[in-house]
C-alpha cells in the first residue's frame, strides 16, 4: 500500500469517517485501557442470520476479561459476543445466551498471536470454536433462534447498548487483525483457505474490503509479526 493511501485511511478513521480498504498486512492497535476506544464494522448482509462464522487474529497480554467481537441490537444485549472470560476460557454468546469453551493458551503460535474462529447454526443450535486451527468440543445454544440484522458490530469493547455503555475493565488492549464474518457455518473452509493462501469464501465482513470507523484511541499500523 502506498504511504499516501495509508495516511488517507488513518486520517479518515481518526476523523470518524467510514473508510473502506484492503487491510492485508495491517492491524488495529488498541494501545491502552479505555471506555471509548473501538472500531465499528459494517456488515454486508441482507437479512437476519440463521447461521454465522466469525474468524479473527488477536495479540494481547491481558489476563482480565475482555471483548473481542461484539454485536448488539436494540432488542437484545449480546446478540453475538466473543468474550475472553479469563485465561483458559472463552465464551460465545448468541441472543444473550452464552456457552464457555476451555481454550489452550498460545499453544499454536510462536509469535503470541491467537487465531480464533467461532460458528453457530440455528437449525441445531450447535456452536463451534476453533483455536489456532484446532477444534474444541462443540456446545449448543439458542436452537431455532434468528440473529437480527438491525445491530451494531464493534471491535475492542463489550456493548451494553448498541454502540455504547462500554466498561473500560472489559476493553481490549492489544492488536486485532484478519477479521472475517460469513453468513454460513464455514470455519473449516476459511482456515484451510488462510493456511494455503487460497480464495476465502464470500464474506459479509472481510479484511480484504473492510468498511470501518475508528472511534477513540485506536491506531492502524503494519503488522510486526
Amino acid at each position: 500500500m502506498e504511504k499516501l493511501q495509508l495516511w488517507l485511511l488513518i486520517l479518515a478513521g481518526l476523523s470518524g469517517a467510514v473508510a473502506r480498504s484492503d487491510l492485508y498486512g495491517q492491524v488495529f492497535v488498541f494501545p491502552k485501557e479505555s471506555a471509548d476506544a473501538h472500531v465499528i464494522l459494517n456488515m454486508n448482509n441482507s437479512g437476519p442470520l440463521q447461521t454465522f462464522s466469525v474468524c479473527l487474529r488477536y495479540f494481547t497480554d491481558l489476563t482480565r476479561p475482555y471483548s473481542l467481537f461484539s454485536y448488539n441490537t436494540r432488542a437484545r444485549d449480546n446478540e453475538i459476543l466473543l468474550f475472553k472470560e479469563k485465561p483458559g476460557e472463552l465464551s460465545l454468546s448468541v441472543g444473550g445466551e452464552s456457552v464457555i469453551f476451555k481454550v489452550p493458551e498460545n499453544k499454536g503460535t510462536s509469535t503470541g498471536w491467537e487465531h480464533v474462529c467461532a460458528s453457530w447454526e440455528s437449525t441445531t443450535g450447535i456452536a463451534e470454536l476453533w483455536m489456532n486451527g484446532s477444534p474444541l468440543p462443540r456446545k449448543g445454544l439458542k436452537k431455532g433462534y434468528s440473529v437480527s440484522d438491525q445491530g451494531v458490530l464493534v471491535l475492542g469493547q463489550e456493548q451494553d447498548t448498541p454502540g455504547g455503555r462500554f466498561d473500560a475493565k472489559q476493553s481490549f488492549v492489544g492488536e486485532i487483525a484478519d477479521v472475517y464474518m460469513w453468513d454460513r457455518a464455514t470455519p473449516i473452509a476459511a482456515m484451510q483457505a488462510a493456511n494455503d493462501d487460497s480464495q476465502l469464501p464470500p464474506s459479509i465482513v472481510g479484511w480484504g474490503s473492510l468498511q470501518y470507523q475508528i472511534k477513540g484511541y485506536v491506531v492502524l499500523k503494519p503488522m510486526l509479526a
